[in-house]
């Protein structure tokens, strides 16, 4: 072989060898340029961490604040329930104190003698005074001079009375004629006695109150008009 042929032969290995290591070269480009590629479009490992701390704060803010706002509204509710139990504490008191009041006057009564009929307490005093003095003590009791409704309640006056002259609330000594309650309301019609030709009330002006009667000579069953000034015993009525 001459010496040109085998520098052909040796010129073509070169070339060989040239162009391979070309194409290595720009596969190693290629290779470092798409890691490069890929290293800066994935997410550093510390920027996740950072995200997900974010999001965890975020979350537990959201949460105290879900608690602050449910805290509120059970003070509120409580502090409402509290105002209403005082509220109601003090409505218990102020009953009991008046039961306690009522309590303490029964006594009184009870020592004489008290009769319950139809939602109302009677009391029958002992004593004597006149028609004011009367009333007076009623008021004392809490109570006022017995007012006669209907005909069921004047027989249960008269089976009380048991004969005996009490005296009622009702009086014309305002307006002469004019019969009226001590409530203030006016007699429409009354259980007055008949004695013959001069029926009950007959005194004019001079009996002004009323007492209730029961006698045999002369008949005399109701009412009867008398002086005020007059002592008598005294029924008081405490509607319950």
């Amino acid at each position: 072989m001459s010496y040109y042929g085998n520098m052909n032969i040796s010129g073509e290995r070169g070339m060989e060898i040239e162009y391979e290591g070309m194409v290595n070269n720009s596969s190693d480009d290629q290779t470092e340029s798409e890691y490069s590629d890929s290293k800066r479009h994935r997410t550093p490992p510390n920027t996740v961490k950072i995200r997900n701390y974010r999001s965890a704060v975020v979350c537990l803010v959201l949460l105290c604040v879900l608690l602050l706002i449910a805290l509120i509204v059970l003070c509120v509710h409580i502090r409402t329930i509290r105002t209403n139990c005082t509220q109601e504490r003090d409505e218990v008191i102020t009953e009991k104190e008046n039961l306690s009041k009522e309590r303490d006057q029964l006594p009184v009564v009870v020592k004489e003698k008290c009769i319950y009929y139809k939602s109302s307490f009677y009391y029958l005093s002992t004593g004597k005074k006149n028609w004011n003095e009367s009333r007076q003590d009623c008021l004392q009791r809490r109570a006022d001079l017995i007012i006669i409704n209907d005909r069921k309640e004047q027989d249960f006056v008269m089976n009380i009375a048991d004969k005996r002259e009490f005296w009622i609330g009702v009086t014309d000594i305002v307006e002469e004629g004019t019969w009226k309650w001590a409530d203030g309301s006016t007699l429409t019609s009354g259980f007055w006695a008949t004695n013959g030709k001069t029926p009950e009330p007959n005194g004019k002006r001079d009996e002004n109150c009323a007492v209730t009667c029961l006698r045999n000579h002369p008949q005399l069953i109701g009412w009867i008009d008398v002086t005020c000034n007059g002592d008598y015993q005294w029924i008081c009525e405490k509607s319950i």
